[in-house]
């Protein structure tokens, strides 16, 4: 017998005691909901910790051409 067949045997029997205006997720459907959510904490922890170790410096624009590299240079150097 297939899943479905069974399926179809057990609906008469879960009609009579299904209130279509009192269906809930229930305990369940709560669980499911806080676990996604203290796994969706526990993602946005890790990748805060993730991106504090990131150290980015912009290069310069090679098609920006001389003029911009010669004042990143004289910047740098008034700064060191």
């Amino acid at each position: 017998m297939y899943a479905t067949q069974a399926l179809t045997q057990l609906v008469p029997l879960a009609a009579d005691e299904l209130d279509k205006n009192k269906v809930t997720p229930g305990v369940l459907g709560f669980l499911v909901f806080a676990a996604l959510a203290v796994g969706v904490w526990f993602l946005m922890k890790s990748m805060n910790r993730h991106m504090g170790k990131v150290d980015f410096e912009e290069a310069p624009d090679p098609a920006a051409g001389p003029e911009s590299a010669d004042a990143t240079k004289r910047s740098t150097a008034a700064k060191g």
